[in-house]
């Protein structure tokens, strides 16, 4: 598998599973595959809900209506992959699917934080500004903001995939997780990366970088108008309106950290734990926002309440 012998521009891809549990694919990938599916099903019951209940066609829950799909895509992107592996044993990827996977997870994964960033300006702007909440956040303009959000992680991941086809791969490359991500591709190349690592820098920095910075100065801003409030009580009714999101922000950026912070160390010591960190990474924020926001919103529990109530009279 190394440089020094013949390489080629289209190679074959293994998918790496957990080392040294490899008889035991099938019971180890259970939860991750459960919860797989207890995302896609918790994410379709939400834009299904906001689709079909006039009462959830606001800003808030458009955004949520926005965030479910980019859920979705994330697991539509990374599921195929761990279930051919887990359950299948098939760990080759052919080279052009290995690129198309690569630049649908990065995208969906740029476009929820795309997504996280809006929410976090329709709160600035909910506790800042709410008489003007409803003539600035239209309909067309969350149309525009949805637009932004899609164009912009479609730009960010187009340079990845072409620069990619002009770099040379050993025959066989083996990646370092169950599906593909630039960084790993880029670092099993022979040919000359540096461009490669460039874009792919500038492409972080440009979205999860940006956004999360962003975040955090929304969430100052917001800090700063709670504290101006006479009432605790105001306070802590102010702040609630932010929990939900906090809570999703928390759980889709803080993964991304630990997983940067102690993966180095987890893949020569732990390669077993770096895979189950690798996949808990893409898997937990489609899994828990949709119950976050099922606990959190009185609106969202009400209109499950009620799709289910009808169901019953329209069966009796």
């Amino acid at each position: 598998f190394l440089c020094n012998t013949s390489t080629f521009a289209h190679p074959t891809f293994l998918l790496t599973g957990f080392p040294g549990l490899e008889a035991f694919h099938h019971w180890v990938s259970i939860p991750i595959n459960l919860t797989c599916v207890v995302s896609i099903l918790g994410n379709s019951i939400i834009l299904f809900l906001i689709h079909v209940d006039p009462a959830l066609h606001e800003p808030m829950y458009i955004f949520l209506f926005m965030l479910a799909a980019s859920d979705l895509g994330l697991c539509a992107s990374t599921f195929p992959t761990m279930v051919r592996l887990f359950w299948l044993g098939a760990c080759e990827l052919p080279f052009d699917f290995c690129v198309a996977q690569m630049f649908f997870i990065h995208a969906f994964t740029y476009a929820e934080s795309g997504v996280l960033l809006a929410m976090a300006f329709d709160r600035i702007i909910a506790i800042r500004n709410p008489l003007h909440y409803a003539t600035i956040l239209t309909h067309s303009a969350m149309v525009k903001v949805g637009a932004a959000i899609l164009v912009r992680a479609v730009l960010l991941n187009l340079p990845g995939p072409i620069l990619l086809r002009r770099l040379l791969f050993p025959q066989i490359s083996i990646l370092s997780h169950c599906y593909c991500l630039h960084c790993d591709l880029v670092a099993l190349a022979c040919s000359n990366t540096r461009v490669n690592s460039l874009v792919g820098l500038v492409s972080i920095l440009l979205s999860l970088g940006l956004d999360s910075s962003l975040i955090m100065l929304s969430y100052a801003l917001i800090l700063q108008t709670v504290l101006g409030i006479a009432s605790p009580g105001e306070w802590l009714k102010a702040l609630n309106t932010c929990v939900s999101h906090l809570c999703i922000v928390l759980i889709f950026y803080l993964p991304k950290l630990g997983l940067s912070v102690l993966h180095p160390v987890e893949k020569h010591s732990y390669p077993a734990l770096a895979v189950l960190m690798a996949n808990l990474h893409f898997v937990v924020p489609p899994f828990m926002n949709p119950i976050v926001y099922c606990i959190k919103s009185k609106q969202i529990r009400q209109g499950l309440l009620k799709h289910f109530q009808q169901k019953r009279v329209d069966v009796s």
